[in-house]
Formats: C-alpha cells, sequence, structure tokens
C-alpha cells in the first residue's frame, strides 16, 4: 500500500479536530508557520494540507489574516451505492437522445453550464497552443501542410512515451498512435477488436460516447456493477465472463466518467491478469487521469500489462484544447491493426495541432499546466460538491472524486432525470440526465453535474436546481 503523503495526514489531523469540535466554526486555525513547526513539517506541507482542506469547504481564507474553520460547515452525504445493472446484454440505440440533449445546449451561453464534461475555457491552454501552431508553422513552413505518417508526429509520440511514465507506463514511441481524440481512439480500438453483433462489457454507468461508438458498431453492450469509488467489480466481470462471450471489455479506470472513481493499483493489476488470462482485449479510457488531486497521478492499469492486451487510450482534450483534437493510443498487440483503421478512415491527424502539443510537452508548459488546473478544479468541484449538500434534499447520495470534475449525484426515486433537465431548462441551468450512462433502463433518477465551468452564476444556479428537485420529490422542508 502507498505511503499517505504528508499534506494528506496533516489534512486528515486537522479534519479530525474540526470534527471532534476541537476547532469551532469560525475559530482560527495555527498560522502555516505555527503548524509547520509544532507538527515538524514543512510550509508546503501545511499550505497544501490547507489549501485541500479550503477546497472541502472546511477552511476559508482571510487576506492577511490567515485561514479560519467555515462558519457553516459541509454536510456529508452518503455516496451513492454499487450499480446493479441488467445482467444481459443491451443492444445499443441512444440516437435520439444524446443529440436532442448534447449538441442542442452545450454551446447556449444563456444556460448555467452545469451538463457538459467539456473542460473551462479559461482554464484550457488554447492561446499558447495558438501561439505555439504559429510558431511550429514558421519553423515547418511548407512541411506544415503536408501528411503525417498515420502514427502521427514522431515527436509528439516521443513526448507521449515520456509522459506515459508518471501513469507507470513505459513505452516506446513506436507503440504509439495518434488520433484525432480519445473518442477516436477509443471508436479504432473497438473496431479492430470486434465485429457487429460481438458483447462488451462496460462499467455501469460509463460516458455516453463509449454506447455511441458502439451503436455505430453493431455491438451490444454487458453492463457491470461499478462502485463510485473503486470502480468496476471484479467479482461481477468474472460471473459475466463466465456466462457470456464477452469480446472485450471497456473501463475508464481513473476517475470514471461520470462516477470519478479511480481502481485501487492491485484492483487494475488484477483486472489485467483476469482479461489476458480470457485473451479478452481490454480498452482503457484514462482521459482524466492527469486533472488528479493527490500528489501523484494514479497509474493506468496498462502498467500491468505483460501480454499488450490493453489497449490504453487518452487525449489532451479534457486538459489543454478539446477543439484541437489531439488524442492517442497505445494498442499493444493490435497496433498494426489500428494503424490500418486510422489510415484506411482518414489517412492521418492534422499536422500543426500536433506540432503544437509536442512543442508544449517538450518545453515543460503541459506539467505546470496540469498543476495549475488540478488545483482549480479541485476547488471547483469543492464549491460544487458543497452547494449541492446545501441545497439539494438531504437524501441524496453523491460521489467525492478525487480527480476530474465531475459529480454523480443520485436523487430521490420520485424524481425522473429526464423530467428535471427539462424543468432545469426553464430555470436556465443544463446538467446531464442519468439515462445516457446506460444502455438499458438505469438511472433514471441519477444526474450528473459538471464543475469544470463553476462562476458566480452557477451557485445560484444550484440553489435554483435544488428547488425544482425539492418540489419534484414533494419536499416542502
Amino acid at each position: 500500500m502507498p505511503k499517505t503523503p504528508k499534506y494528506q495526514q496533516v489534512a486528515d489531523r486537522v479534519a479530525k479536530l474540526i470534527e471532534d469540535g476541537v476547532l469551532g466554526p469560525g475559530a482560527a486555525v495555527p498560522s502555516v508557520r505555527k503548524l509547520s513547526r509544532q507538527w515538524n513539517v514543512s510550509i508546503s506541507t501545511v499550505l497544501s494540507a490547507y489549501y485541500q482542506l479550503e477546497a472541502k469547504g472546511l477552511l476559508r481564507p482571510r487576506p492577511r489574516s490567515g485561514f479560519y474553520v467555515s462558519s457553516r460547515l459541509p454536510s456529508t452525504p452518503a455516496e451513492p451505492a454499487l450499480s446493479h445493472p441488467e445482467p444481459d446484454p443491451n443492444t445499443v440505440s441512444m440516437r435520439e437522445l444524446i443529440p436532442m440533449i448534447i449538441l442542442r445546449d452545450t454551446g447556449n451561453p444563456d444556460l448555467v453550464q452545469l451538463g457538459a464534461a467539456h473542460p473551462a475555457p479559461e482554464l484550457s491552454a488554447t492561446g499558447k497552443l495558438n501561439r505555439l501552431m504559429a510558431s511550429e508553422a514558421r519553423r515547418l513552413g511548407d512541411r506544415a501542410g503536408l501528411y503525417l505518417p498515420p502514427s502521427g508526429d514522431p515527436q509528439l509520440r516521443r513526448q507521449i512515451a515520456l509522459h506515459s511514465i508518471d501513469a507507470g507506463c513505459s513505452l516506446d514511441a513506436d507503440e504509439i498512435l495518434v488520433t484525432a481524440g480519445c473518442g477516436e481512439a477509443v471508436f479504432l480500438c473497438l473496431k479492430a477488436v470486434c465485429k457487429p453483433g460481438d458483447t462488451v462489457a462496460v462499467e455501469s454507468p460509463i460516458c455516453f460516447d463509449v454506447f455511441q461508438y458502439m451503436e455505430n458498431l453493431g455491438l451490444k453492450a454487458l453492463e457491470i456493477p461499478t462502485h463510485p469509488r473503486e470502480g468496476i467489480s471484479l467479482a461481477a466481470l468474472r460471473f459475466a465472463l463466465d456466462n457470456h462471450a464477452v469480446r472485450a471489455c471497456i473501463v475508464i479506470s481513473n476517475f470514471n466518467n461520470p462516477l470519478g472513481s479511480c481502481m485501487p493499483d492491485p484492483k487494475k493489476k488484477e483486472l489485467v491478469g483476469l482479461l489476458a488470462g480470457r485473451d479478452i482485449p481490454l480498452i482503457e479510457n484514462d482521459v482524466f487521469g492527469d486533472i488528479h488531486y493527490q500528489p501523484k497521478r494514479p497509474v493506468a492499469a496498462k502498467s500491468f500489462d505483460k501480454r499488450g492486451m490493453v489497449m490504453w487510450c487518452s487525449s489532451f482534450s479534457k486538459t489543454t484544447s478539446p477543439g484541437l483534437r489531439v488524442g492517442w493510443t497505445a494498442p499493444g498487440r493490435f497496433r498494426d491493426q489500428v494503424e490500418w483503421l486510422k489510415f484506411s478512415a482518414c489517412l492521418a491527424s492534422s499536422t500543426l495541432p500536433q506540432a503544437a502539443v509536442a512543442a508544449f510537452m517538450s518545453g515543460g508548459g503541459y506539467q505546470q499546466h496540469l498543476r495549475k488546473i488540478a488545483r482549480a478544479y479541485e476547488h471547483r468541484m469543492g464549491e460544487l460538491r458543497r452547494a449541492v449538500c446545501r441545497y439539494f434534499p438531504e437524501s441524496i447520495r453523491v460521489t467525492d472524486p478525487k480527480g476530474g470534475y465531475l459529480l454523480w449525484i443520485e436523487l430521490p426515486e420520485t424524481v425522473n432525470a429526464i423530467e428535471l433537465y427539462n424543468a432545469s431548462l426553464k430555470e436556465g441551468i443544463a446538467i446531464t440526465p442519468g439515462h445516457l450512462f446506460s444502455a438499458g433502463s438505469q438511472y433514471q433518477n441519477f444526474i450528473r453535474l459538471s464543475a469544470a465551468n463553476w462562476s458566480d452564476q452557477a451557485e445560484p444556479g444550484v440553489k435554483r436546481l435544488g428547488a425544482v428537485i425539492r418540489r419534484m420529490a414533494g419536499d416542502t422542508s
């Protein structure tokens, strides 16, 4: 078991003092320097602990005065239980519902955007990458207009291979293929290992784009119970594999969308071994892995892959600039099939965006950017979760992720998420109903909220949304 970081130990001790009433609401906590001396830790360790407690709503900073216990401490509702999807494969049909909800509302500037899992524009690296594209265009000259190999820019692939070390992987640049975002990576991997009519095991709930790809390819979804903290149930997956002909498995190993779950390392290793022992490819979506609130990035399941059965997929869309459409996959033994599919579909991805991302990474800008956005998203998640706990009915269940920027919320059973979605639009708020995260009839009283675009207008929006939910639930408190 990895040792708990020192700053986390400090945060836990201070949180316990608050929980026990030793430090009451409004009380001043020891200054950073004082606690550093008393507990024999560095000033940066204490600051990191206080910042985390601020993000959780336990502390509030006062300019030139220090940190104080919040006068109104957040409540802590339970997390949703292990999911219980239908035990048999489902034919996927999402074509009607997804465009209605996603395409119509995502870009509407008149709505408080709490639905789409898009990064905040002000936290993107779009300006920096635009400047780098201009610089790379000058450097490359006419070569900027030429096709790249289907596998992508060699310099970018080298940088991704270096970056993969943070996720516990040891990859060669030739193992990596550049794609138009993580979505294309997952789609190509599915197409490389499946044929129409095949069954694919997936976490449940899981982001709806997975179901879009499966519907396009004529695949069936076998949804596996998933825990909001530790991810897919390996016992349930093992049972499913014993009783169904499963051709592939898809998981979001780190900060599942929408659950926010992060599989512990031993569980990732067991998952890889379980599937490899049956020659079943694992398609690992790790698009949120770089947005973590801990000092060290969680490892990828790919780091335990000894047989090339893990097809690791990610992108820079959630962290830098989604419009550039730069993603990648390391598909193991299936590399040649995936490269051929990429070549036959679109030949190659755009040249300049790849060159810009490569330059961003090689200059150290990407790592610096990740540190900045992780702190910002942790704060925004804390603000959103506190607002939900404050304004929604007490009977809700809500996740508490350690990365990403998405919350999964279980509402009273009398609240239908589609009806709530329509009612929320009238209040000027965009949300994502839980129906989209299952190919069956699951999650009808669940919603996903995004903290990415948290702003001064967001909390009043959550308050109005909470009032609608209370009315629908018959809560008169």
